[in-house]
């Protein structure tokens, strides 16, 4: 779907960003209608249906509005493939019906919400003329024990991508218990829920437990991409990531509180020629270990996309240094460093070197420093990031923009997301996240309400 809906030589507009609810219900609907047609089975000649290209962004160019997101167009197939088996089971359909098989690969987004509707789908996908065939699994809000059983559904044989995101309460020791019951030979992608790890309360135990995930993930010879953002790692990548036997393309070990052996590890590893994305974020760079960032930047400089440097402690007098390590990452198209204390002037002189960037097309830029109270410290906390002069920023980020104007360079799009890049899946599923965090808390505030009470 995403081929065909992408830019052709007929129709150069690329449409495979516009997920409209409207046209992709009347899509997956359609093959349902497909299959219940009364024309011979032979005739059918349809076997597989990719929906895997479509791309979910912010906004949405088509007429109504409407977009239907990964979670949405889970829980719909979901529907339509338990609607299917039981209208079959139902109404007097052609006999060669059944006979039809039609594979449908999709990116799965699970979370309780919707997770009884996909597991009775994906039990009853050998009886569905629509097979669905998990090629990317992205769960949340889940308990550990219904994830377990939904994974094995999925055939995890054939899965590509992995996401256990946020609610999903994963540590090291299930991790290991994870790899030990289940292969993943296929596996490209892997991202893990924040704290999975923490080096700070290892025992010896622990460590022999990180070093047999690190074997595990050496067997995963397709492993290109992993995210570990906001677990405790320090002194301890080398272990983790040794045992790789094929280099990294994108790493996320953002908040990992990385220490200099982990960067020297990283800066001398055979993944630094190939890491097309980076993201270190809320690491002091600069005055932990400058010299051995820029020798890691200067290794994957020639692929080098995507870098992200947010709450770095990147200041004014960092920025020669830093121009200097981005000038040989000519390949780069998106650089974020939001939450650096960098001032109005340092961000003109940033911005005009950015301009010389060929392929740059997405920058986000932090509030300068100059539009907070004096005395503001860094990492500002979320109470205090949007108390700013507002209309100072707004004339900076006019003379930003005016920066790249000036340069031609009006296909960058330089903005400031005080709250982190826009999250499709989050924003998606934020009436259900909002609702387990006002459960979690009130059922907190009764444990502490009773236990007062007992001390009273």
């Amino acid at each position: 779907m995403g081929k065909l809906l992408g830019a052709t030589l007929d129709y150069e507009e690329d449409l495979s960003h516009r997920t409209c609810s409207v046209c992709l219900e009347s899509c997956l609907t359609g093959l349902r209608d497909y299959v219940l047609d009364q024309s011979s089975p032979y005739m059918k000649k349809l076997k597989v249906v990719d929906l895997t290209g479509i791309k979910d962004v912010e906004v949405q160019l088509c007429k109504c509005k409407k977009t239907m997101g990964r979670w949405t167009r889970t829980q719909l197939l979901s529907k339509l493939c338990s609607d299917l088996l039981v209208y079959l089971q139902q109404a007097q359909c052609n006999p060669g019906t059944s006979e039809v098989s039609i594979n449908v690969l999709i990116d799965l987004f699970v979370t309780e919400w919707n997770y009884e509707l996909v597991v009775q789908a994906l039990l009853k996908k050998g009886s569905c003329p629509l097979k669905i065939c998990c090629v990317a699994f992205r769960c949340d809000n889940l308990t550990l024990q219904k994830f377990f059983y939904i994974i094995k559904l999925t055939d995890p044989s054939l899965l590509r991508k992995l996401e256990i995101v946020h609610n999903v309460h994963l540590e090291m020791e299930h991790l290991e218990m994870l790899f030990n019951r289940i292969h993943f030979p296929l596996l490209m992608s892997l991202t893990l829920p924040a704290r999975t790890f923490n080096v700070r309360r290892f025992t010896a135990t622990d460590e022999q437990t990180l070093t047999n995930i690190g074997k595990k993930m050496g067997e995963m010879t397709q492993l290109t991409e992993l995210s570990m953002s906001f677990s405790i790692l320090t002194g301890r990548i080398q272990k983790l990531l040794s045992p790789l036997k094929t280099p990294l393309k994108m790493l996320d070990v953002s908040n990992c509180s990385l220490n200099h052996a982990d960067m020297a590890f990283l800066a001398n590893s055979f993944h630094a020629n190939h890491l097309e994305a980076l993201d270190l974020s809320g690491h002091d760079i600069p005055e932990l270990y400058p010299s051995t960032f820029f020798k890691l930047l200067s290794h994957c400089s020639s692929v080098l996309r995507s870098l992200t440097l947010e709450d770095c402690n990147i200041q004014d007098t960092h920025v020669n240094m830093l121009i200097l390590g981005l000038s040989p990452c000519q390949k780069l198209q998106e650089f974020k460093f939001v939450g650096n204390p960098l001032s109005s002037q340092a961000l003109k002189h940033l911005f005009t070197f950015l301009c010389e960037l060929p392929m740059l097309k997405n920058v986000e830029f932090p509030v300068p420093r100059d539009c907070y109270p004096i005395g503001i410290t860094y990492p500002i906390d979320d109470a205090s990031v949007c108390r700013f002069d507002h209309q100072k920023y707004g004339r900076v980020a006019e003379e930003l923009n005016l920066i790249l104007l000036q340069a031609n360079r009006d296909d960058v799009k330089a903005s400031t997301p005080l709250f982190g890049s826009y999250d499709a899946a989050v924003r998606e599923t934020n009436n259900e996240l909002g609702a387990y965090l006002i459960k979690s808390f009130k059922e907190t505030l009764e444990k502490f309400t009773s236990s007062f009470n007992k001390m009273s």
